[in-house]
């Protein structure tokens, strides 16, 4: 199925992530929103360009091989010190609202490197925390994007960045697809979906972690990776959980940035889960050439504090 789409799995052995700055996240730096790249270039400001959750036009086209081959690469390892996550039982003052399931292993469908951190950090880190197989499968390589002053290949950094991120969030297994950036939605949603599929049956995953069904930043590749990951869980019977943001923290970023975000109001929202944010914050230092300071990604964790949002897409069998 897809065989002109190359599957990668991916997991590099764990490197020393860049962390934070020592003066806080990026949004408390003081920092202009204008910085200059490692080879002099400019960076546009965030609230400006299109980021890639935001962005508009047209992606260059990705013709692969009918005849690829997946390629397979080692591992990654947990980072030295990982330990339980917020929803251990143990620690229920941690968690007064919500409980994550206790799946023992999780597969997280996203459509771009820098989803699974930007995004999903805090929840995979808190699966893997608690013990959780945690399984990424990763739609594209997010080619559609820029580099924003970092030197490099651009898939092939983006796909760097995702695997020392994955190492950080406790992840031990990416899935790389290479469906293109941008038009994920013009992809065969039975094939999308026949790939989710296999991905859950070689996880063995107990639940699917993703994006709301709206794509949360409004980018359609979100969309489509949902609307795959809820045909496959049809097929299996498994649970869906989808991310959120609340209502008021998505209108805020829309006054603020301009930003198609949607959000959903709290009797629509199913958990609202306590998280610790520092693995986040260090996964998604990972991603270099995407994590620009001052952008409306940082915005969006500031205004969201240690709290996550999430809606049953497919409720657990009683």
């Amino acid at each position: 199925m897809g065989a002109g789409v190359p599957l990668v799995t991916r997991a590099v052995p764990l490197v020393p992530a860049p962390g934070a700055d020592d003066g806080g996240p990026p949004w408390r730096t003081g920092r202009t929103r204008a910085r200059t790249g490692t080879e002099g270039d400019a960076v546009p400001d965030p609230a400006t360009r299109p980021a890639d959750d935001a962005r508009e036009g047209a992606t260059r086209d990705h013709t692969l091989p009918a005849d690829a081959a997946p390629t397979l690469l080692p591992r990654p390892s947990p980072p030295p010190g990982h330990r339980g996550g917020p929803h251990d039982p143990a620690d229920g003052a941690q968690n007064p609202d919500g409980r994550l399931p206790r799946w023992r292993s999780v597969l997280a469908v996203v459509a771009h490197p820098d989803d699974e951190s930007f995004a999903l950090g805090a929840l995979l880190a808190a699966f893997a925390g608690d013990g959780a197989r945690v399984s990424v499968l990763c739609l594209t390589h997010g080619e559609a994007s820029t580099l924003h002053g970092v030197a490099g290949d651009l898939e092939r950094l983006r796909a760097d960045e995702l695997t020392t991120a994955a190492g950080v969030l406790g992840i031990g297994d990416v899935r790389l697809l290479a469906y293109p950036d941008g038009r994920l939605s013009a992809a065969d949603p039975g094939e999308l979906a026949g790939r989710v599929t296999d991905a859950a049956r070689e996880t063995d995953a107990e639940g699917l972690l993703v994006f709301d069904p709206t794509g949360v930043t409004g980018h359609p590749d979100h969309a489509a990776a949902t609307a795959a990951a809820l045909r496959a869980a049809g097929v299996l019977g498994l649970p869906v959980l989808g991310w959120t943001v609340p209502e008021a923290v998505a209108d805020r970023l829309r006054r603020e940035y301009g930003a198609a975000f949607d959000g959903h109001p709290p009797e629509a929202v199913d958990l609202t889960v306590t998280v610790d944010r520092a693995p986040q914050l260090k996964a998604v230092a990972c991603h270099r050439s995407q994590a620009v300071p001052g952008s409306v990604l940082w915005r969006r964790l500031e205004l969201l504090g240690d709290r996550e949002h999430l809606r049953w897409l497919r409720p657990p069998r009683p």
